[in-house]
């Protein structure tokens, strides 16, 4: 099924948030690229006040991401977490930054980025994650 007759069968609120994700995502994964990661949380953190998105909830911030990052190229777990971690402020949810390092014998060290919220992963949910080693919550700027 193409990607017009999927949008076109889900609700207008459902493509609205979608539209909004898919936005929210692009625009992080450019900052990354272009920017020093302290300069995107500050400028995520200014963004991110609540909103009328108050509404949503963790599992829609949650489907959104998961069909947006589809579409956003390069949308790793790092803007996945940045966009969730502003998506849920906005809307009035706590939300936690994760990184997450793991030594492996194949690929060295691995990083991960996550995204909790009143102790569920809402984002970057992997198998493997309890082997990961928690660093310490980032300096400066929290959304």
């Amino acid at each position: 099924m193409g990607l017009i007759r999927k949008l076109a069968r889900l609700s207008a609120g459902d493509r609205s948030l979608l539209f909004k994700t898919a936005l929210w995502l692009m625009a992080t994964r450019l900052a990354l690229w272009l920017l020093p990661l302290r300069v995107v949380r500050r400028l995520l953190a200014r963004a991110a006040r609540p909103s009328s998105d108050a509404h949503l909830t963790t599992e829609r911030i949650a489907w959104a991401l998961s069909v947006a990052k589809r579409v956003v190229p390069q949308a790793t777990c790092l803007p996945q977490a940045l966009a969730a971690e502003a998506l849920l402020t906005r809307s009035g949810h706590p939300a936690d930054l994760r990184i997450g390092v793991i030594k492996t014998d194949r690929d060295g060290l691995v990083a991960h980025a996550w995204v909790e919220s009143d102790g569920r992963i809402v984002v970057g949910e992997l198998r493997d994650l309890p082997r990961f080693t928690r660093l310490p919550p980032l300096p400066g700027a929290r959304v």
